[in-house]
């Protein structure tokens, strides 16, 4: 589908054509229907920056307790608790302050020299090959290592967790995409065996303290976590800490491959390296399309939004508005990018966000060591399509 402006404005997350490259059609959706009806899939959706940041701010309007995605509202399932991205407060603000505890920036900083040494593992053996893959190769293993060690899933295991969740994301070429949310309640059992493991064997990883944490629940009694919630927290930090960190990686090799004169900027001054990480993820979120129920009557650009209404919050076609963002659409590593909302903003904010700027900056400085220059070989490359998050399933490239 073309974004040409002669042809009929129509947006469908679940539509492959248009995840290609989503961009044309968001900049019209932005200037031409700012807020935006699906009728097929019966949602609204909204597109400026303000709007969406303004929406991501007000949680009490636009609810996540019937799930934070469309295809989880549109699937109508009963959400266990401890999936923080899918809850409000009161509930959400007692169980995110007990993952708080642990995602500390200073405590998430602090893994740097075992995020490098994984990436050395990975990328020391590609010396000489004369190209790699960055996700089969890089953005799929580390991130994967890095939440298995917080966890203390054993290496031989966190492949085959990795690719069920995954799986379960996946929206398939040429087929319609039924929304469908089982993977979300069903992959707990993928976690049972290692958190009755760890009941036994205490030790110093996040499943312990997920373990021994004592905290005030939403009606006041003082009690641990449940297995049953232990298992939610687990499947729920092992899919956010692999997905979009690993298409971080992915967009970051891309578009240091199409920008050589800005990869080779940070080639000579790794300074510049945090506001690479922040123009990436602004330029490309990771994870571009939010949802949320609409809890009161609301009003935009003159057209009433009803109570249990959804609407779609389309922070990756925010992070490009040039309201915001002047020339949104040009990728620029020396830009002030920080207030991009590829990790949400207000009480959802992204928990990960300082664990997966730390990954990324870590990548990239470490493919930079060793491999200054490259340039993508699109014979092999391969885009992932799901509904909610964008990036690259094999991008493979040419060193030199």
């Amino acid at each position: 589908m073309t974004a040409s402006h002669d042809t009929e404005l129509y947006y469908d997350p679940f539509d492959i054509e248009i995840d290609k490259d989503p961009h044309p059609l968001w900049r019209r959706l932005r200037e031409e229907s700012p807020l935006y009806y699906n009728e097929k899939h019966d949602f609204f959706a909204l597109s400026r920056y303000d709007d969406v940041d303004k929406a991501l701010m007000d949680w009490d309007t636009y609810r996540s307790g019937r799930g934070s995605t469309l295809e989880v509202i549109k699937a109508n399932v009963e959400l266990p608790p401890g999936i923080i991205l899918m809850e409000d407060p009161p509930i959400h603000d007692v169980h995110r302050g007990l993952l708080s505890r642990v995602f500390t920036p200073k405590k998430m900083n602090a893994l740097e020299p075992k995020v490098r040494e994984f990436c050395a593992r990975t990328l020391d053996p590609l010396v000489g090959a004369g190209g790699f893959d960055f996700i089969t190769d890089l953005g799929a293993q580390m991130p994967m290592r890095t939440i298995g060690m917080l966890l203390g899933i054993p290496e031989q295991d966190q492949e085959a967790i990795r690719d069920r969740l995954d799986e379960g994301m996946r929206i398939e070429e040429g087929e319609d995409y039924t929304p469908n949310a089982d993977f979300i309640t069903a992959g707990g059992e993928l976690f049972a065996d290692y958190i009755d493991w760890r009941a036994q064997h205490p030790s110093d990883d996040l499943m312990t303290e997920l373990l021994t944490a004592e905290f005030e629940d939403e009606t006041g009694e003082r009690r641990h976590l449940t297995r049953d919630e232990i298992l939610t927290y687990v499947m729920l930090l092992a899919g956010a800490g692999n997905e979009t960190t690993t298409r971080l990686i992915g967009w970051a090799g891309k578009l240091l491959a199409e920008h050589p004169d800005q990869r080779r900027d940070l080639v000579d001054d790794r300074s510049l390296m945090p506001k690479a990480i922040e123009e990436i993820l602004r330029y490309e979120a990771p994870s571009p399309v939010q949802a949320r129920t609409v809890h009161r009557d609301v009003e935009h650009y003159g057209r009433v939004v009803h109570e249990g209404d959804v609407m779609v919050l389309l922070n990756g076609s925010a992070n490009r508005d040039e309201r915001k963002f002047p020339d949104g659409d040009r990728f620029d590593i020396h830009r002030d990018a920080a207030q991009h909302l590829s990790f949400g903003y207000g009480i959802h904010f992204c928990l990960g966000a300082a664990l997966a700027r730390l990954e990324g900056r870590v990548a990239i400085d470490e493919v930079l060591n060793r491999f200054p220059e490259w340039s993508i070989d699109w014979g092999g490359a391969v885009q992932a399509h799901t509904p909610t998050v964008r990036g690259w399933e094999k991008l493979p490239v040419v060193i030199g």
